[in-house]
């Protein structure tokens, strides 16, 4: 079972669904359902179309760069872990945030482990399809593990810290 997690608790009636298939095989979601789309399908949706409020799943192989004319219509983008070993979600969530400047929901789904969610955080992702049993109870019991220092900037800036001890300032300074 699949359960949409936040920082503030998990959500209830989350409308996002990633492949709604009919029993004859076609495409079809509920009505309180919205399809994220996969890239291609977004774009050819986007172009015929003036919709707003669309949502859309970024796979690993995909260039995240192509939603740019586009990212004022989203209301969620759901970057893909297909596995624990698989970060490319990681580099299109930074790209999102960083780059492209992109402020609605970003979900990650796929395979979302307990331990790699304070690195999501700080990408810029807020929002996860955890369907991990030891991620779930984690969850549900407060439990996320916190890294204390961070060296490399990112999207979510860490509390700041006393600073770093490889780092030399003059006595002049």
């Amino acid at each position: 079972m699949t359960r949409i997690w936040r920082e503030t608790g998990f959500v209830a009636n989350d409308p996002w669904v990633i492949e709604p298939v009919g029993e004859s095989g076609e495409v079809r979601a509920a009505e309180e359902q919205k399809v994220l789309l996969p890239l291609d399908a977004l774009i050819e949706k986007a172009e015929a179309s003036n919709d707003v409020g669309l949502g859309v799943l970024i796979r690993p192989a995909d260039d995240v760069r192509r939603l740019e004319p586009y990212l004022y219509r989203l209301e969620i983008v759901a970057v893909e872990f297909p596995a624990f070993s698989d970060g490319r979600a990681f580099s299109h969530a930074s790209l999102l945030r960083d780059r492209l400047g992109y402020r609605n929901e970003l979900r990650a789904v796929g395979d979302v482990l307990i331990d790699q969610i304070p690195l999501m955080l700080r990408v810029g992702i807020d929002s996860f399809a955890v369907k991990n049993a030891t991620a779930l109870k984690r969850l549900e019991e407060g439990r996320l593990p916190g890294i204390a220092l961070h060296y490399q900037p990112t999207a979510r800036h860490a509390e700041k810290a006393g600073g770093y001890s490889w780092r030399r300032r003059s006595a002049t300074a």
